[in-house]
């Protein structure tokens, strides 16, 4: 299975709900870089309780239009296009990182100031 394939099962796995399926592809000691870069969560359990509270993080409407990955050396990029109620149209990135097959990282690059306007 290629790294790009885990991802995207990660990405089926949130759109589902099924958190638990989500998690097992990290590492315990894994770290979570929220939009802004300051907000980071570390370990698997810390992560794994976020996203029971997902839909509160996530904008109003929030709805992913289109997704793309490109792979690279134990490394994956999604390309993220997304909409919500007040923002027709963008797009986010968000990096993970690989030890061997699971994430020891998952980073997000967006407009904080869009993101922000989206609530």
């Amino acid at each position: 299975m290629s790294l790009s394939d885990i991802v995207q099962r990660g990405w089926e796995a949130v759109g589902s709900g099924n958190f638990d399926a989500l998690v097992s592809d990290y590492v315990d000691d894994m770290k979570f870089i929220m939009p802004g870069q300051t907000n980071v969560l570390s370990g698997r359990s810390s992560f794994r309780a976020a996203l029971d509270g997902l839909g509160e993080l996530l904008p109003p409407g929030f709805e992913i239009n289109g997704l793309r990955h490109i792979e690279g050396n134990s490394e994956v990029v999604s390309i993220v296009e997304w909409k919500s109620e007040k923002i027709d149209a963008s797009q986010l990135a968000v990096l993970f990182k690989f030890d061997g097959e699971k994430i020891h990282e998952e980073r997000w690059f967006i407009d904080t100031e869009q993101w922000n306007n989206a609530f």
